[in-house]
């Protein structure tokens, strides 16, 4: 299994638990599983919906900030991480 830092937290929207992520290395696709890490933040979970500019897309690239939902708090500057098998 690799990792690869693939990304970090912009902000995190507490009423609907999605979190903004700005990509910064690589692609992120639906169903691929990411790490996210920070101080106090640590857990694993598979992409199940992304959005940019309020449409649902299936990949994101270097420079997109996306949407997704989080299972659990986030906080700005955690590193998002692709976990590959």
């Amino acid at each position: 299994m690799s990792e690869e830092i693939i990304g970090v937290v912009k902000t995190y929207f507490s009423k609907v638990g999605v979190a903004a992520l700005e990509v910064t290395h690589g692609k992120i696709s639906l169903g691929n599983t990411l790490k996210i890490k920070g101080h106090t933040t640590h857990f694993e979970m598979t992409v199940g919906s992304m959005q940019k500019d309020k449409q649902a897309i299936l990949e994101a690239e270097i420079g997109d900030v996306i949407g997704i939902k989080v299972p659990e708090r986030v906080r700005e500057n955690d590193t998002v991480i692709k976990v590959t098998p």
